[in-house]
């Protein structure tokens, strides 16, 4: 068996603590001889297809196409796919990562921003490092300490930590080489701010590109570009200006003084809570029309009204963002979504590929960004080429087409109008981080699309910023999720989630893969016709790319929201995932995702070929078991108490207080039976080192208290249910919730 005692002894530490230990277990001679065999790395990234044994950026080339043409394994034998190797991860949060593999080393980052360097052949343990991000750094993100991959560079691997560091390694060693904070003094300043990297790092021409996520909590979006050999501050782009339209001695002030501001109210949230667009995954280099592409997030608040005063399109919420990557300056943009109030990021994967435009060959940015429309951009001018809705959307009637300007639903503007909106697609959009692929066997795009509607409505009383927690602007009790039964019933007719294979040429769907769900995972395509694909109800799939068919599905005994990657060692196809349900999905489906067959999530890298013979060990379904709460509860406070939870609590524990099998059920808590224990470990964080925080500075005492009876109360509510779902060997509830409000 390949997974390695080490880790065993490891994944002990893991739950003890946050991270302490930075180990090289094994000599240098265990490593593969040409593990720096590729002294050119950007020619390399470029020539990809030249040595396609390895995966060297987080797309595998600079176009983030995510395919491979490796065929060893194809449509005629994926049928035989075996489990190869596994290595069990020290923290069973989510998993969002892409390994890289160079000349036989996988390097795999995970959860709590960790680096493990494998044998990519056989899953042994090289060397790891753990940059010990603090405990209590977990809540200053909205969606959990996920880290989505590493980049690597003439001999070195980069990666970010969840509280602000880029961090390089020898990548032969594991040795650190350098470390630097990329979170400005500056951006600091104001009423809040909460920057986060969980973003996978790009190297291009000797630079490494980092951004930020935050938007939830108050921040200010922008990338930082740092030399890869020292470390050294090379330009910095902010994606939205600052409150005082003064200049901020970087690469954007001209443009964000002169053409940006003019898109803002002076006034509004957003000149304290900092405007937001942060940018926290994609950033593309292209060599073909040698420019940076920015990915731009939502606005802080969320709500356009508080935000800005409802003035303005708010540049560059919402945006694709060209720039120079020497020096950062502006080149051009393209705002997808102007005015955003339902969080519609265009941090979605930025893929680049070369098509046939009105009978001319153009080199085109093609993306599917939360907002539900498929775009296609001139690469080099930013100039709108044409626009469809992948998905089914109601925020907007379609795109101007000469502009590519949204047609608003007016309606949908219910920042403005004050009314309520159930709005698809929701926040978590049409397509999310779930990375996306392309084959240029096929000529289609395969979305992992999904449909997961949201209900927004102002919060009562105007903007309020409430200290660690998401501050959006909205009414926190509706959590997004409808409160009657008629509601309800619609909502899960609504809940949706497909493979779509988009023809670009087209603007329209080929074919689509039903999951039944919302379960989509990251995709690859391979040059054997195959479309890889793992789900978070926990299978591993492979589909025919020319039509979608089911060929191999494999039980990973949790669920999989990372993407696959394929590559070649000693002389041998694989292809590998990490393992690891969390991420933002928990708080909006985690009653949905114990419907699935599993309630316990199991973090850790998978790889399979054709004539693998590792089996994974048994697995516990029965997840956090109920324990018989206090029969009493103070019922003049509950209400209270569930605002309390939903604002503080709810994107970790789970909507309503039902745990998804990532982090604790505080349903079944011990420490729900005292109030000085339930104190200690809320209001004094007790258990900071294990990434609960203390938040004596954000609620009084009683308003904590007023939280424990909540909880007692849905203990109450829930118990009988979950006893009886445990005579089912899988521990599914018969009558699950989905965490909605009775």
């Amino acid at each position: 068996m390949t997974r390695p005692a080490s880790a065993k002894r490891r994944s002990l530490l893991g739950i003890l603590a946050a991270g302490t230990i930075c180990a090289a277990p094994l000599p240098l001679a265990a490593l593969p001889a040409h593990a720096d065999s590729l002294g050119n790395t950007g020619e390399a990234i470029i020539h990809a297809d030249d040595h396609p044994e390895n995966w060297l950026s987080y797309g595998r080339t600079y176009t983030e196409q995510r395919y491979s043409p490796l065929d060893e394994i194809n449509k005629s034998n994926v049928g035989n796919l075996k489990l190869a190797w596994y290595f069990d991860l020290d923290t069973n949060r989510g998993q969002e990562g892409t390994p890289l593999v160079v000349d036989g080393v996988m390097y795999a980052t995970t959860n709590w921003s960790k680096m493990k360097a494998l044998d990519a052949a056989t899953g042994k343990l090289l060397w790891q490092y753990d940059p010990r991000v603090p405990g209590n750094i977990a809540d200053k993100g909205c969606c959990d300490t996920v880290n989505r991959g590493a980049g690597y560079w003439n001999g070195k691997v980069f990666f970010g930590t969840f509280d602000g560091r880029l961090v390089a390694l020898d990548a032969k060693t594991g040795k650190k080489v350098w470390e630097v904070n990329t979170i400005p003094k500056e951006a600091s300043l104001g009423q809040q701010r909460s920057y986060t990297v969980d973003g996978a790092v790009r190297v291009a021409k000797g630079l490494v590109l980092i951004g930020n996520g935050g938007s939830e909590f108050g921040a200010r979006g922008f990338v930082s570009a740092f030399d890869a050999e020292t470390g050294k501050l090379k330009w910095r782009f902010y994606t939205v200006p600052n409150n005082k339209n003064e200049a901020d001695h970087a690469a954007s002030d001209n443009v964000l003084m002169n053409k940006a501001y003019k898109t803002w109210s002076p006034t509004g949230a957003w000149t304290k809570q900092g405007g937001g667009g942060t940018v926290w995954d994609s950033i593309v280099y292209d060599p073909v029309a040698d420019l940076v592409y920015l990915a731009v997030g939502n606005g802080s608040p969320w709500n356009y009204k508080y935000r800005t005063d409802g003035i303005g399109d708010n540049l560059f919420l919402g945006s694709i963002v060209a720039v120079k990557p020497e020096t950062g300056e502006y080149v051009w943009h393209f705002q997808e979504t102007p005015m955003d109030q339902w969080d519609y990021t265009s941090v979605q994967q930025i893929m680049t590929l070369d098509m046939p435009i009105n009978g001319e060959n153009r080199h085109v940015i093609v993306h599917a960004p939360k907002n539900g429309f498929f775009y296609i951009l001139d690469a080099k001018t930013g100039e709108f080429l044409s626009g469809k809705n992948y998905v089914y959307v109601n925020w907007a009637q379609g795109l101007d087409p000469k502009t590519g300007r949204p047609i608003y639903n007016p309606d949908a503007l219910y920042t403005l109008n004050g009314k309520e909106w159930y709005g698809i697609p929701g926040d978590l959009g049409g397509h999310n981080f779930a990375a996306m692929a392309y084959s240029p066997k096929t000529g289609l795009v395969y979305i992992p699309a999904q449909q997961v509607p949201f209900l927004y409505k102002n919060q009562v009383g105007g903007f309020k910023a409430h200290p660690d927690s998401w501050n959006l602007g909205l009414d926190m009790n509706k959590a997004g999720l409808p409160d009657t039964p008629e509601a309800r019933t619609a909502f899960m007719k609504d809940l949706k989630g497909w493979i779509v294979a988009w023809d670009p040429k087209k603007q329209e769907a080929a074919w689509v893969v039903d999951h039944k769900g919302p379960w989509n995972g990251g995709i690859l395509a391979t040059g054997g016709d195959l479309l890889f694909q793992g789900l978070a109800n926990g299978e591993f799939h492979a589909y025919d790319a020319t039509n979608g068919a089911d060929l191999f599905h494999f039980d990973a005994q949790s669920g999989i929201i990372a993407p696959p990657i394929t590559y070649k060692a000693q002389g041998k196809q694989y292809v590998a995932v990490e393992v690891g349900w969390g991420g933002i999905y928990p708080f909006f489906l985690g009653g949905l995702a114990r419907t699935s067959g599993w309630t316990v999530n199991h973090s850790r890298v998978v790889a399979f070929s054709l004539d693998g013979k590792a089996e994974l060990p048994p697995q516990n379904d029965k997840g956090f078991l109920p324990v018989k709460p206090p029969a009493q509860y103070d019922t003049k406070v509950t209400d209270n108490g569930y605002f309390q939870f939903q604002t503080y609590c709810a994107a970790c524990h789970g909507d309503n207080a039902e745990g998804a099998g990532v982090l604790p059920d505080l349903r079944w808590s011990g420490s729900i039976r005292h109030q000085d224990a339930f104190y200690n470990v809320v209001g004094r964080g007790a258990l900071t080192a294990y990434g609960m925080d203390r938040f004596d500075t954000s609620m009084k005492p009683d308003e904590i208290e007023d939280i424990r009876q909540f909880i007692i109360k849905r203990a109450n509510d829930t118990y009988q249910r979950e006893v009886d779902a445990r005579k089912n060997d899988k521990g599914i509830p018969e009558n699950p919730t989905l965490g909605i409000t009775p």
